[in-house]
Formats: structure tokens, sequence, C-alpha cells
């Protein structure tokens, strides 16, 4: 799927955030228990264009663009951080009459996932995370730079864009990575109000908001599926929510770098159709109202799966 197709499927609501009124972009799509997909920085809902829509026939699938992020407010004047982005996912369920859902974070978006699970823990039934921020694990030296206005001011859009293609060229798994997805990745920041939102959100990136929080507190069944050749969000940080979250299982995934929902979008569905052993459904949010590559095996022992 294309970047236009996705963007022509989103719906979009105002919601608030701190003192201010916010369009937020969001797919909305099946019926069932909600599932909640959160991305990170620099992605946009898109990233989970492999894998949402392959699960509303079952479920109910949101995946929001994050303010500042794709299709969602990217003016200038409000917070970008993980709280604000915390603010905005709980304003965002309240407004489509959700009251408990199970989420799916990665990168950053993973560390809104866990904010939202120890802060309102009856609001995540069960909670997925892949290579997701945590603790003092970020950020990372070049999300910092982008966030430096010296940075930023010195880079047109276009420069902005090939240095973000070659990003994701050079950390995306394997010698041929999609031209559909790394275009639909660079897309959001066509524009000079799109460059300097990017520079706000990296510059809204505070390791604070992932260190005040204990996952000890987190009661969801968790499930970490961590890409083992991450050099940005390392596996040892899996293994430290896994040793501190009471209900979690790990699952360290070969042949995947950072963005696990490109690189092994498959795990995700794998989990709905239950070939994995001891696998139960995940979730129970109520409503109030390149074939080239090999197969790949499926990870064993895990306890909670997508659908």
């Amino acid at each position: 799927m294309e970047y236009e197709t996705w963007s022509d499927r989103q719906e979009s609501t105002t919601v608030p955030v701190d003192e201010h009124e916010l369009e937020v972009a969001y797919y909305d799509e099946g019926s069932g228990d909600p599932l909640v997909f959160l991305h990170g920085i620099p992605t946009s809902s898109f990233l989970w264009r492999a894998v949402a829509p392959e699960l509303t026939a079952e479920y109910r699938v949101i995946v929001p663009d994050m303010v500042g992020y794709g299709n969602s407010a990217m003016h200038d004047g409000f917070d970008r951080s993980i709280r604000a982005q915390e603010v905005m996912i709980d304003g965002l369920l309240d407004e489509l009459n959700l009251e408990s859902v199970s989420c799916v974070g990665h990168d950053l978006g993973g560390g809104v996932g866990l904010r939202y699970a120890v802060h309102e823990p009856g609001s995540v039934s069960k909670l997925v995370l892949s290579n997701a921020v945590c603790y003092d694990s970020w950020p990372i030296e070049r999300i910092v730079d982008l966030g430096l206005p010296a940075t930023i001011e010195d880079m047109s859009v276009d420069e902005l864009q090939k240095l973000l293609r070659e990003i994701y060229q050079q950390t995306l798994y394997g010698e041929d990575p999609s031209d559909e997805f790394i275009d639909g990745m660079i897309a959001q920041w066509d524009s000079e109000e799109a460059r300097v939102s990017l520079s706000r959100n990296a510059i809204g990136t505070n390791t604070s908001h992932t260190t005040e929080i204990d996952p000890t507190e987190i009661t969801a069944e968790t499930l970490l599926l961590w890409g083992s050749e991450d050099a940005f969000q390392p596996i040892e940080y899996a293994e430290r929510l896994k040793d501190d979250i009471s209900n979690a299982d790990l699952v360290g995934l070969d042949e995947a770098n950072h963005w696990v929902p490109e690189d092994r979008p498959e795990t995700y569905l794998e989990r709905r159709s239950g070939r994995t052993r001891r696998s139960e459904p995940l979730g129970s949010r109520r409503s109030s109202g390149d074939l080239s590559r090999p197969p790949r095996s499926v990870s064993r022992g895990v306890s909670i799966v997508l659908a």
C-alpha cells in the first residue's frame, strides 16, 4: 500500500493536549476488540501498513499519527514529547468511546504505551512492545542532532528527505529495502512546516519521561517482540523490561533491525493465526458506545498473541 492510499483511508478528529486543540489523523477500520498501534520517530502510522489492515477482519484496528507527525497537526507551538503523546492517546480513545484497549507500540510509540500502561492500568488489557524506548535507552545521537535548531535551519526539505532516506536504507534489514516503505516514511516531511515539526519532535525526546515511570507497576500481559540486530534500542533493554514486568514474554527476532513492523511484519500476524504454542488472543478493549526473502521460523513459547 502506498502512502497516498493509506492517507486517504484515514479519518481525523480534534483532541485536547494541554492547552491546545490539535488535529489527529488516524486509521480506524474493522470491528471487534480494539487494537491500537503506535509509531515512533521519525515514522508515522504508515509504519503499520503491512500489519494493521490484515487484522481488521477480526478486530477494530486504530492507528493514529502522533501529533507532529504524518497527517496530524504539525504547526509550531505545542509539546511533542511522549508525555504529550500519552495525553493525546488518552484523549483520542475517549473521543472514540473506548474504555480498554490492547496496545502495540514501536520505538517512541512503545514509550507512550509503557507510560499509558503504568498510568492507566485499567485501560490497557495487553501490551506489545517492539524495540521501544525505555529507561535511559534514548534519545539516540542522530535524533538529538535533528532537534538542534542550528541543524534544521541549515537543512532544506530536500536535504532532510535525503538524509532520512539514507538512514532507512542503511538500517532496514536486508539488501533490498522496500522503496514503497521508504517513500512513505519520508513523504510526510515534504514542507517547511514539516521540516520544523520534525526538529521539534526530535528535541522533545526526553529520557526523564521513561526513567520517571516504574515498569514493575504494569499489570497488562506483555509481549516484547524485539529485533535482535538493533543498534538503536538493543535487546538488553528488552531483557530488562522482561525482568521488571511481572507478566512478560520476550521474543528476540532474527533478521530484524530496528524497524520490526517492516522487517518482520509476519510476526504480528502469526500471533493472530495461532501458529505459536500456548497462544491466546491479544486484547479485549471494550467499547462503550519482499516475497524473495526465505521463510522465517516462528518464535517458540509465546504466551500472548495479536489476535
